[in-house]
């Protein structure tokens, strides 16, 4: 692998990741359709610094509401007077947030034993491309969707279980994680700039666990550490321009404006699915 490639495919990890286009399946899509076979013969730590690219994208994007959440909950957990709770003597909205996001998280854990099959799934591009237009479905949907009204201080734990669940099922290679979340956020009556903002914020359990489980795999691979200074740039190119995609999704998003990537998931999808027949 070339600098030229690691950059091209930090850009890709980077973009897709928070972009409702799916990283998995653009990712996939390149390796099956050109053999970039970036993830094989010790490249597989690649993979786990792209995902390690992305989640300091969204720290860095969002590190006053994590550092928020962060101080106000373990406050609340160590019962320092009224910390963590407002005037009124309910959970602020930072507590809600967080113990929303370890509620949403849970549904992954249905995802486990199913880990192999769908990792198998990378393999299908047929599949992929059907899951592609699937996305470009549901962003379509999200765009004539009304914004609702619920924010952290109303939200409820039904609305959090059912986000988590449309999460798990994105981790279906081509289904996008942000593009599923937000439609379902949204759905369920969460005020857009909201629904966005506890999407990326869902993802940070959501990729530290897929970049344990990636990590463990890679190491038992055998990482190619000669690799390594091309490993980096990639890995910079994908927090980078993860970083900008977050932006760029937090503005269009709340003026619903997804629809826009729904014809570019359709074009993609029906591109890789004639593709499909000819590898």
């Amino acid at each position: 692998m070339s600098y030229l490639m690691s950059i091209f495919l930090g850009l890709v990890q980077g973009l897709a990741e928070f972009l409702p286009i799916s990283s998995s399946g653009h990712l996939s899509i390149l390796q099956n359709i050109f053999g970039l076979n970036y993830d094989e013969a010790g490249n597989m730590f690649f993979n786990v610094l792209l995902h390690l690219g992305t989640l300091v994208a969204v720290f860095v994007a969002y590190w006053h509401d994590i550092i928020t959440m962060i101080k106000e909950t373990l406050d609340f957990i160590l019962g320092k007077g009224s910390a963590g709770k407002d005037y009124a003597g309910r959970l602020t909205p930072s507590v809600r947030t967080a113990i929303f996001i370890v509620i949403a998280t849970l549904p992954l854990v249905l995802v486990l034993p199913f880990y192999d099959a769908i990792e198998r799934l990378n393999g299908n591009t047929g599949f992929i491309a059907f899951a592609l237009i699937v996305t470009g479905t549901l962003l379509f949907i999200s765009d004539k969707l009304l914004s609702g009204n619920k924010t952290a201080k109303t939200f409820t734990v039904l609305d959090a279980v059912i986000i988590g669940l449309a999460q798990a099922v994105a981790t279906i290679p081509g289904l996008s994680r942000s593009g599923t979340t937000i439609t379902v956020a949204t759905a369920r009556g969460l005020k857009r700039d909201f629904a966005v903002r506890f999407s990326f914020l869902l993802s940070i359990p959501a990729v530290m666990g897929a970049f344990l489980l990636e990590c463990i795999d890679a190491l038992k691979e055998g990482v190619d550490w000669s690799m390594m200074p091309k490993y980096l740039v990639g890995m910079i190119v994908a927090g980078v321009s993860g970083y900008f995609a977050i932006i760029f999704v937090k503005k269009l998003a709340v003026s619903a404006k997804f629809g826009k990537f729904a014809y570019y998931c359709w074009t993609v999808g029906g591109i890789a699915l004639i593709a499909s027949f000819f590898i």
